[in-house]
């Protein structure tokens, strides 16, 4: 009778010790001088600089890529999907003014190919290094059966620290404060599962049709990484006060904005006061989607929304034009219900 190993069960666990080695320079090019010891312990260290607060607060986050890994399985390109995973997260803890201080990843596997592994790192890694964040750890867990040879799924956790009198809850809005919009980068890695409707399943769309309204192809359009706000958010929250910051992400403007406000104000957002990237007019016409549900599920072109009292307006977007992402001013806070109301 033939021996039973963990190899034979699908589990090759030198791969892992390949993954290892390969990924140990890319982890190592975003360590913070916070960060002790090295990979390939148990647990992370990290020594959170005390000094610099008096009272700090810890704040957590996590997410995942979704159901845009589908578009990576189909380009078979995987160097980008790491960035999404490591912004989806630092984005939404830089909402309540926190630091991005580490990182950690989750990956699983079919099997573990260290090639296609290490690209997936090097994409966490960038993103790391645009958030600033140290990349401390992480897990790559081989799941034979559970799920496709060359699929995978990833998930990510970050964890920053603010001050506690300078954390931003979105409480301090008032009626009056102006909303500015941060472009996003395109879809980013909300929408996918009506994305990949629309184009795959209810027409038939390759990635590689190039798409002149976009200037590329359709698969490099919707593996562009989402873009990392922290540097920018930081910079605006130190330089003057902001009353609240809102990622969209996960659904739209209807969804995340009213979660950085207080309940008896309503966002007003004024539609056209920003450019809609192609991408969103395309996948309306093509899918024959209405406005509204449009709004619900994508970005429609606006990353993130900081709101700022009306004389600072000003300061805040010269502030955030520096970075190089464009921003417009999109409406304004009024006296309602907790609500964001189009005009």
């Amino acid at each position: 009778m033939e021996k039973s190993t963990y190899k034979a069960s699908g589990v090759d666990i030198h791969a892992g010790y390949e993954v290892v080695r390969r990924i140990r320079k890319h982890t190592e090019s975003t360590f913070r001088p916070e960060v002790i010891g090295d990979i390939g312990s148990f647990g992370s260290f990290f020594a959170l600089d005390t000094a610099k607060y008096s009272d700090p607060i810890l704040v957590a986050g996590t997410d995942g890529v979704g159901t845009k890994l589908k578009v990576a399985f189909m380009m078979d390109r995987h160097d980008t999907i790491g960035i999404d995973v490591v912004a989806y997260c630092v984005n939404d803890i830089i909402c309540q003014g926190a630091e991005p201080l580490f990182f950690l990843d989750y990956l699983a596997v079919g099997k573990t190919h260290p090639e296609k592994v290490e690209q997936i790192v090097a994409g966490i890694a960038k993103g790391c290094r645009q958030a600033g964040c140290a990349l401390v750890g992480g897990e790559t867990a081989e799941m034979p059966g559970f799920y496709p040879e060359d699929e995978y799924d990833l998930a990510g956790f970050a964890v920053g620290v603010v001050e506690k009198s300078r954390c931003v809850t979105g409480q301090q809005a008032q009626a009056g404060d102006v909303l500015v919009g941060l472009a996003s980068s395109g879809l980013q890695s909300s929408g996918f599962s009506l994305v990949r409707k629309i184009f795959f399943h209810d027409h038939d769309y390759k990635v590689t049709d190039h798409l002149d309204e976009l200037g590329r192809s359709l698969g490099e359009e919707l593996l562009e990484p989402t873009l990392v706000y922290v540097k920018p958010i930081l910079k605006l929250i130190d330089s003057l006060d902001v009353a609240g910051v809102a990622n969209i992400s996960g659904g739209g403007l209807p969804e995340n904005v009213p979660r950085s406000m207080p309940a008896n104000l309503d966002a007003m957002i004024q539609k056209g006061s920003w450019p809609v990237h192609p991408i969103f007019r395309i996948l309306q016409k093509v899918g024959n989607v209405d406005e509204a549900e449009m709004y619900n599920t994508f970005n429609m072109g606006i990353g993130m929304v900081v709101m700022v009292r009306p004389g600072l307006v000003d300061d805040a977007i010269e502030l955030l034009n520096e970075s190089g992402i464009k921003t417009h001013i999109i409406g304004k806070l009024v006296p309602g219900q907790g609500k964001v109301v189009f005009c």
